[in-house]
C-alpha cells in the first residue's frame, strides 16, 4: 500500500534537495507570523482579556508607554501627559 506521509516527504527531499531552503523559509515565515499574532494578543492595549477587573485597558496607558511594534523617530521617555484622567 502507501507509505506514511513522513516517509514520502523524506523521499521527495532526497530526490529534490533544492526544496530544502523553500521549506525553511516557509517555516520561518509561519513561525514569525505566529509570534507576531501572539504579541498582538498579549501586548496590544486594544485587546481586553479580563473585562471584569480591567474593562478599558487603553485608559491605563501612560504617555511614555511604547505599544507600537517599531517607533522610528519617537522617544517615548520624553513624552508628557496631555490628556485628562478619567
Amino acid at each position: 500500500a502507501g507509505a506514511s506521509l513522513g516517509a514520502r516527504f523524506y523521499q521527495q527531499i532526497k530526490r529534490h534537495p533544492g526544496i530544502i531552503p523553500m521549506i525553511g523559509f516557509i517555516c520561518l515565515g509561519m513561525g514569525s507570523a505566529g509570534l507576531y499574532l501572539l504579541r498582538l494578543a498579549l501586548r496590544s492595549p486594544d485587546v481586553c482579556w479580563d473585562r471584569k477587573n480591567n474593562p478599558e485597558p487603553w485608559n491605563r496607558l501612560s504617555p511614555n508607554d511604547q505599544y507600537k511594534f517599531l517607533a522610528v523617530s519617537t522617544d517615548y521617555k520624553k513624552l508628557k501627559k496631555d490628556r485628562p484622567d478619567f
